[in-house]
């Protein structure tokens, strides 16, 4: 899935590869505005910040399945790409009392034995509309890559990690996310979780 409903003015802001030590500096943001937001977040980020994952939930977001390491999954064998996404199944739900329905591939690859691991675990695949290059960008140049793509349904991707870096420099996509949210706000688009996007009804 890559957007929701072309005829709704709605968008689903998305932050892979944490939770980290700056997560909180986006739970301000989004708190800030009263608007929720989807986490594809990283099983062994987790473990080593379960405080955070849980504010995460605790806050109203949407927590989706992002695997366990951050594994590049070309060429893995079906049984690892499995084990990488029941691992951090397993481990945000027991972190979280939240069991995610949704998962985002470790870098946007699909590989073979996706599709039934998908099914065994019960999730839906979401890619993105737009990326933010936010882990190479200016906040600027973030800003202006998502203002010139976002229409109705949109899936903005961005980061509130850096794969599995201990406190990792999250400074662009902060700067990036304070100046994005009033702007997409004022052009009259209304923010929602990737769940509501896709099942208004949610």
């Amino acid at each position: 899935m890559y957007r929701g409903a072309r005829d709704r003015r709605s968008v689903a802001l998305t932050f892979d590869d944490g939770p980290s030590e700056s997560t909180p500096q986006i739970l301000d943001l989004l708190a800030r505005y009263s608007i929720p937001a989807t986490f594809f977040q990283c099983g062994l980020n987790v473990l080593r910040l379960p405080d955070i994952s849980t504010a995460v939930r605790a806050a109203g977001h949407e927590i989706g399945n992002h695997s366990h390491t951050h594994l590049l999954l070309p060429l893995a064998p079906r049984g690892i790409i499995e084990e990488e996404f029941a691992r951090a199944q397993q481990v945000i739900e027991d972190t979280t009392a939240f069991s995610p329905t949704l998962l985002r591939a470790p870098f946007g690859v699909r590989w073979f034995g996706f599709r039934r691991m998908q099914q065994r675990l019960g999730l839906g695949g979401v890619m993105w509309t737009v990326i933010g290059y936010d882990w190479s960008l200016r906040a600027r140049e973030i800003v202006e890559r998502v203002e010139r793509r976002i229409a109705n349904g949109s899936i903005i991707c961005l980061h509130d990690g850096r794969l599995l870096r201990p406190r990792p420099d999250i400074r662009e996509t902060v700067q990036a996310v304070r100046a994005l949210i009033p702007l997409v706000l004022e052009r009259g688009y209304s923010f929602e979780t990737v769940s509501q996007l896709l099942c208004p009804t949610i």
